[in-house]
């Protein structure tokens, strides 16, 4: 699947090098929520790149994590006439009406980290550049159940219940709980954090003051990590013996793991998603074919390799 993944990924900026755009272009680009670590690193991936580009201007918007405010700004976008638009979405089960107004104007659209619930659907002027979620809680949860000798109960912290990732991350857990070597391990809790590493703090609060005995917290973000980590302190758990898992390897969340408290995390590559997506709309732009799905691979981030993904998100 990465070596898929990769030659991918590789023929997408290749193409996108090559069918640079010889005039000026606009690449409307519209971001879920600026409120966000990890989607932070990722518009600064886009606009960064994009600084480097001739000729390009990346316009980038804040959804407000609103759909409707989303969906405004996909329009302005297209009666505004710029040459692509770039979605990371709010809603990925809402993505129809932003696909349709893209298409019904001939506007190429890219999504980026988040898939859209109508990505088979995708027409040939648009794309999707992310991180294959199948890889991301597999990689968490394995390590979990490596760190717990295949057995033990866990809490599992949710992310947006109308996200794919969240729900895709919740059923790697599920399938890797299930396999032989994992199978004593038993969920005992499942709630959303809704990615907010308050409502991670909150959820796990809850959970303690209910009396809820844990070998492990699997979290489906990192944020919500770290809140259930600020949670556990408060409330006397030793965090350096304590195992808390998380996704996307933001720096709080390695500074978390450098200071003994989170255990694993999952590197996925913001600046590699955001410069994929740009040379993805360019290479739309300029009426060249796209892979339909350009996978940037995750990887496992432990206290033994960690110093490697320093200061990458």
């Amino acid at each position: 699947m990465k070596k898929l993944a990769l030659a991918a990924l590789t023929g997408a900026l290749l193409m996108g090098a090559a069918t640079m755009p010889a005039s000026a272009v606009t690449v409307g680009v519209a971001m879920a929520q600026f409120n966000d670590n990890f989607l932070t690193v990722l518009r600064n991936g886009i606009d960064a790149y994009g600084k480097t580009l001739p000729d390009v201007t990346v316009q980038i918007e804040d959804g407000n994590n609103d759909v409707n405010t989303q969906l405004n700004q996909i329009q302005n976008f297209i009666a505004s006439k710029v040459d692509a638009i770039i979605v990371n979405p709010v809603d990925t089960s809402a993505t129809g009406a932003i696909t349709k107004a893209a298409a019904d104007a001939g506007v190429p659209l890219v999504y980026v980290n988040r898939e859209p619930a109508d990505v088979e659907k995708l027409g040939a002027k648009a794309a999707f550049v992310a991180s294959n979620e199948v890889e991301s809680g597999t990689l968490e949860t394995k390590e979990i159940c490596r760190l717990l000798g295949g057995k033990g109960n866990i809490l599992v912290i949710e992310g947006q219940l109308s996200n794919q990732a969240a729900v895709q991350r919740t059923k790697d857990i599920h399938e890797v709980i299930s396999t032989p070597d994992c199978s004593g391990i038993k969920i005992i809790a499942e709630q959303t954090g809704e990615w907010d590493r308050t409502k991670g703090q909150n959820l796990m609060t809850n959970w303690l003051s209910k009396g809820m005995k844990f070998d492990a917290v699997v979290s489906n973000n990192d944020e919500m990590a770290v809140g259930a980590l600020q949670a556990m302190k408060s409330a006397g758990v030793d965090t350096k013996t304590a195992i808390v898992g998380g996704v996307d390897a933001t720096q709080d969340a390695l500074a978390s793991m450098k200071a003994g408290d989170l255990k694993v995390t999952v590197f996925q590559d913001a600046a590699g998603q955001g410069k994929g997506a740009v040379d993805a709309a360019l290479a739309l732009a300029a009426g060249k074919p796209v892979e339909k799905k350009v996978y940037i691979p995750f990887q496992l981030v432990t206290p033994a390799n960690m110093d490697q993904f320093m200061k990458k998100n």
